[in-house]
């Protein structure tokens, strides 16, 4: 990168920085988050970003280059750096380390809002999906998507106990890397699923009806313009349904496909191979706990999780907190945060 053309991408991302931070001045090692940064102002910074250099990234990039600095770096690279499997959204103290993962569609910035809440000395790490950088193919299984994590997990941490916490699509992943490390005869310390269910086709077969049933009458109602407005079927993140929802866009279950311009097609591509992966995957059984929490508003998802889960664990607990499946991260962080918070203190034998 020559001397001029690093000074004018700096000067454009100050510019754009401090327009969709709304603030001024930042200087070019300022910490996008210590800035105010959430996952929906990162989609509207990698928006702008692509009307000034023609390039559309993932906002996800954020946590690889978090100041100006490092982005103006990044975007002189020929093409996108590739995201580590592991990404440290969180620093703590000597506390065992939490792996979470994320749901299908989205990527660990969808985290961001729940870690403020979340009280915890614990570091954490979001399990960031492969192939949503475009540099590799996306896992095809999600056997293949718990051993390229947990390869990961044991760079960080050589041996259990293990702390794993899984949300939708990552709840299944997290199911399976904790299969692995039982196997290995490693430890669990705690594995939390957060409204994460297998494909339907896996379910109880009155549950798969009463479901069935369930989506049918909505689908019926969305046809004569009585359903509410409900998060679409396509699973998208929290962070882009809060960006259609600040762009005046009705989110309903009959919404078109997200805009193109809040995903990359490597993020789109890596989306439809998840959800392969879904419909093929059996869980087995699990000789441990899972602890579940489920959303109090059940959208596309069976209405009673013990029905589905008791008979595939050995000890199931259930939790409810407030929202819908996608609600429950985007829309009421603090009630799931504050559950999280009361696992990872029992987990670690801290008094809530």
């Amino acid at each position: 990168m020559t001397t001029q053309s690093a000074s004018a991408t700096i000067a454009a991302l100050t510019e754009i920085w401090e327009r969709v931070l709304q603030r001024s001045p930042i200087g070019v090692d300022d910490n996008f988050f210590d800035l105010g940064g959430d996952s929906l102002t990162a989609v509207t910074l990698f928006l702008e970003i692509e009307k000034f250099c023609g390039r559309r990234l993932p906002s996800v990039l954020i946590y690889n280059a978090p100041t100006i600095s490092a982005l103006a770096t990044e975007l002189e690279r020929p093409a996108t750096s590739r995201l580590a499997p592991l990404i440290q959204l969180r620093a703590g103290g000597a506390a065992t380390p939490v792996f979470m993962a994320h749901g299908l569609g989205g990527s660990v910035i969808d985290f961001h809002s729940l870690l403020t809440f979340i009280k915890t000395d614990h570091p954490i790490y979001g399990m960031q999906a492969r192939g949503i950088d475009g540099i590799e193919e996306p896992s095809e299984t999600i056997e293949a998507m718990a051993q390229y994590h947990l390869d990961a997990i044991r760079e960080i941490q050589p041996h259990g106990p293990y702390i794993l916490v899984g949300y939708s699509l990552g709840g299944l992943v997290c199911l399976e890397i904790a299969q692995r490390v039982v196997a290995s005869g490693e430890k669990i310390a705690l594995l939390a699923m957060i409204d994460g269910y297998p494909f339907r086709k896996y379910i109880p077969r009155f549950q798969r009806l009463r479901l069935s049933t369930r989506l049918a009458i909505n689908k019926l109602a969305v046809a004569i313009g009585m359903a509410a407005a409900r998060p679409d079927q396509r699973f998208l993140s929290p962070a882009q349904i809060r960006a259609q929802m600040s762009a005046g866009r009705r989110v309903s279950a009959h919404t078109e496909p997200s805009p193109s311009e809040l995903v990359t097609p490597a993020m789109e591509r890596a989306a439809d191979v998840a959800k392969e992966a879904l419909k093929r995957y059996q869980p087995s059984y699990y000789p441990h706990s899972v602890r579940f929490v489920r959303a109090e508003i059940v959208t596309d998802f069976p209405a009673n999780p013990a029905a589905v889960w008791a008979h595939l664990v050995q000890r199931f607990e259930c939790e409810t907190v407030p929202g819908d499946h996608l609600g429950m991260i985007a829309s009421h962080p603090q009630d799931l945060a504050a559950v999280i918070t009361k696992y990872l203190n029992e987990a670690s034998g801290t008094k809530c």
